[in-house]
C-alpha cells in the first residue's frame, strides 16, 4: 500500500488539558512522529481516530471520511506509522505509511497565489531605458 497524506481536523476544539490544539499544531515540525489513537467509545463517531503530537498533545482527528478506512487497516493488524507533514488553515496534514514502510514527506509545493490576486510589482515606477544603437 502506498503512503497517504491525511487531513487533521478539529483544531478549533479545546483539549481537556494542556496546550490548545492550534498551539500544538503551530509548534509541530515536518517529519516529527505523530500517533493515531482509535476512539471506539467516542460518543460522536465510533470510527473516530485522534491524532497526537510527539509530545502527547492532541492535534485533532482524522476526517470522518478517512477514519473508517484507516481504522479498518489498524483493526486488521496493519502497522501504520505517521509523521507531521504541514500546518494548514483548518488544522494540519500528516503523512501515513503502512506495514513497515517509513513515511516520507512529499516534495514541497511552491505556494500558489490565491485566485484573483497577483503579486505587486516590486518597482512599479521603474522602466528600462530604450536601447539606442551607437
Amino acid at each position: 500500500m502506498r503512503a497517504l497524506s491525511l487531513a487533521v481536523v478539529g483544531a478549533a476544539h479545546p483539549n481537556k488539558r494542556g496546550p490548545t490544539r492550534r498551539f500544538e499544531l503551530q509548534i509541530c515540525r515536518p517529519g516529527e512522529p505523530v500517533e493515531l489513537v482509535p476512539e471506539p467509545k467516542n460518543p460522536k463517531d465510533e470510527n473516530a481516530i485522534a491524532v497526537f503530537s510527539c509530545r502527547g498533545i492532541q492535534l485533532g482527528y482524522l476526517t470522518a471520511e478517512r477514519a473508517p478506512f484507516i481504522g479498518g487497516l489498524m483493526k486488521a493488524g496493519h502497522e501504520v506509522q505517521c509523521i507531521f507533514q504541514e500546518l494548514t488553515d483548518y488544522g494540519g496534514v500528516i503523512r501515513a505509511a503502512f506495514d513497515g514502510e517509513v513515511p516520507v514527506l512529499p516534495p514541497t509545493r511552491e505556494p500558489q497565489p490565491k485566485p484573483g490576486t497577483q503579486e505587486a510589482d516590486p518597482e512599479p515606477d521603474w522602466y528600462p531605458d530604450e536601447e539606442w544603437p551607437d
